[in-house]
């Protein structure tokens, strides 16, 4: 079998249509995700702690300053913000596919049960 005949029996199977919805519906749930952390979530925890904006807080190593050439030397900082929103909204995603797995093997379980 030659390669392009071995890609295109590969192309059609169901299974890569399958992923490829998955990974476009993954990419959605994605976006509304971070909308939920960034918009809904951390607005009201940063007006909690002082009410700065949550994603914006970070620890400064050294200002930005001006270099003796007349160049300006950028800010180093750790954005610990950005970084704890990172982990919630992958806390959220993982928490969702778990849901979702759990809820599928439930249902192919009874229907394993059924045809019993």
């Amino acid at each position: 079998m030659s390669f392009i005949q071995e890609f295109k029996t590969f192309a059609v199977k169901g299974n890569v249509l399958d992923m490829a919805v998955g990974i476009i519906v993954g990419t959605a749930f994605n976006k509304i995700v971070n909308s939920l952390v960034n918009d809904i979530i951390m607005p009201p925890i940063g007006l909690m702690i002082g009410g700065d904006e949550f994603k914006n807080l970070e620890l400064v190593l050294r200002r930005g300053v001006d270099a003796t050439t007349g160049e300006m030397v950028p800010i180093v900082a750790i954005r610990y913000g950005q970084f704890i929103n990172s982990i919630i909204q992958f806390l959220i995603i993982a928490l969702s596919v778990f849901v979702v797995i759990k809820v599928m093997n439930r249902i192919i379980r009874s229907r394993e049960e059924s045809t019993s």
